[in-house]
């Protein structure tokens, strides 16, 4: 859809845009809600409604954007809402009755030992807690949270002088507030990853200076060097405290936990290397691994069942905590794994896998973003020439005899493997039959093997086999959703790339699926502001 448009966005009862879409119409859902996302910083996890007139005007969930037209109006339904908090009051004997210490728990930051018991927080959150499965990545927009009540009346007051005569806070007036506002702001960072890149800590620094200039710094060349660094001080801080409490995501770099041979700082690092955002989760509440591991128990049997998907999703989501300790801490072997954890070698399991990792939908953000860069990508790749120019021009003849969704998309990955430089034959491997596939499958350490004959279109007579470490995971009708998969058994897994493919993973990964796309190698950097 080419002709601009524009929509009515109800974002809450009391907040009513217009959402302006120069290109038209996105042509999916995922789109739209990743432009609506991006517009207006929306940090929640949503979805969105439409006002359908031939039901008077009622709110519909919106499945296609074609239900949609110039001036309509669509509403942003949370899914995650924030929690309500009721306060009781009752009478209590005031010769019994004890204070609640409602002060925010501070570290020590090297910079002050100034306590906070004489400052009232806005949102006491209590740290000793290790934190719960997270619900969102990094988001794309930081949003500086609200520090105690005397800590941002000074803000306040600092910003005023600051607009008025541009004077910023002095190291003497800074000292009192560091404690509070690192320790609200390591808070928050925490709540999307332990680790934060410099990227990210440059990211919270500037958005800080941003929404309180008397905190800039004159004799920085970006007005928020010092806070970067602070951050990453106050994060190491953070997380030091956080094992004592057996934060798993912590405690599994401690050197105790390794083994004899790789008890070095730099050995073996055991931490989220793939934008992972539950990377090692603790267990849900009032489980542990005794209890979990009946709960497995118990899986093996019901997935043996009928018509029992339900009760199996449910079984797999209690027990995610649990795959990913054997993942991380074992490493075990993947036919081992399989025998453990029979149904999560499922395509609807490996999303949900996949989600529960990474908060992303596996399969439907990989589709969209490859079939909105596709027409691009034809086109860089048609430049190349040589030998690499000669076999995209012999993959792009595969759309003369099958010229389908399925096969434009496969095409495009193909093409996109050579372009990169890399082999196909190190992502896909042909058979003619069954025969020959079962006696050389299990030499593949991670492939897509694409079995039978596909020259008749709709034949039946042909799969593709996702095969790891020697051994069938899933089977497949469809190559693009094969390469989808792959990715999301990685994950699952926590399998490292393999390297004769570095470059289509990374593409895979930071342009298709949206993750971590910020650190790109200069390849996937020229590739990205090409197609995108």
């Amino acid at each position: 859809m080419s002709q601009p448009a524009n929509l009515r966005l109800i974002l809450s009862d009391h907040n009513i845009q217009k959402l302006a879409l120069p290109s038209g119409i996105p042509g999916t859902v995922e789109e739209l809600h990743s432009i609506v996302q991006a517009t207006f910083g929306i940090p929640l996890d949503f979805c969105l409604h439409f006002k359908d007139a031939d039901f008077g005007n009622e709110f519909f969930s919106l499945v296609s954007t074609t239900c949609i037209v110039d001036k309509d109006t669509i509403k942003v339904v949370y899914i995650d809402a924030p929690p309500t908090v009721t306060l009781t009051l009752t009478d209590v004997d005031s010769s019994s009755a004890s204070i609640p210490d409602f002060s925010p728990l501070t570290f020590d930051d090297g910079c002050s030992s100034a306590s906070s018991h004489d400052t009232l927080p806005v949102s006491p959150r209590p740290m000793t807690e290790i934190p719960a499965q997270r619900s969102k990545g990094w988001p794309a927009e930081f949003l500086i949270p609200r520090f105690s009540a005397n800590t941002e009346i000074l803000l306040q007051s600092g910003n005023e002088k600051f607009s008025c005569s541009g004077n910023v806070f002095g190291t003497n007036d800074l000292i009192s507030l560091l404690p509070d506002i690192l320790g609200n702001l390591a808070e928050t960072i925490f709540e999307y990853t332990a680790y934060p890149s410099s990227a990210n800590l440059s990211q919270v620094a500037g958005a800080l200076v941003k929404k309180h200039p008397c905190l800039k710094e004159p004799g920085s060349f970006n007005g928020c060097y010092g806070w970067i660094q602070r951050l990453k001080y106050k994060m190491n801080n953070f997380r030091c405290k956080l094992r004592g409490t057996g934060c798993p995501e912590i405690v599994v770099k401690s050197l105790k936990r390794k083994a004899s041979h790789e008890q070095t700082p730099a050995k073996n690092v055991k931490k989220a290397k793939k934008a992972e955002v539950n990377y090692l989760p603790p267990h849900p509440q009032g489980e542990t691994s005794e209890s979990l591991e009946k709960e497995r128990e118990e899986l093996l049997s019901e997935v043996m069942k009928k018509d029992n998907g339900q009760v199996v999703a449910g079984k797999m989501a209690k027990t995610f905590s649990l795959r990913r300790q054997e993942v991380i801490y074992e490493a075990p072997a993947i036919r081992d794994f399989m025998q453990r954890w029979p149904a999560l070698f499922d395509a609807r399991q490996i999303n949900d896998e996949f989600k529960s990792i990474t908060t992303v939908s596996l399969e439907a953000t990989f589709m969209a973003k490859l079939d909105q860069c596709t027409q691009k990508l034809m086109g860089v790749v048609s430049s190349r020439g040589g030998a690499s120019g000669a076999r995209i021009r012999q993959i792009k003849d595969m759309l003369l005899e099958h010229n389908t969704i399925e096969m434009r998309r496969e095409v495009a990955i193909r093409c996109l493997v050579v372009y990169l430089g890399e082999k196909e034959e190190d992502l896909f491997k042909e058979y003619c039959d069954n025969e020959e596939f079962e006696t050389s499958f299990e030499s593949h350490v991670m492939k897509i093997a694409i079995v039978g004959d596909r020259s008749t279109p709709g034949s039946d007579h042909w799969m593709a086999t996702i095969v790891m470490e020697g051994t069938k995971c899933l089977i497949e009708k469809d190559i693009p959703r094969s390469c989808a998969l792959l990715m999301g058994i990685i994950y699952a897994l926590n399998i490292s790339y393999c390297k004769k493919l570095k470059y289509t993973f990374e593409v895979f990964q930071k342009l298709f699926l949206g993750l971590d796309g910020l650190r790109c190698s200069a390849k996937v950097i020229g590739l990205k502001n090409t197609i995108f």
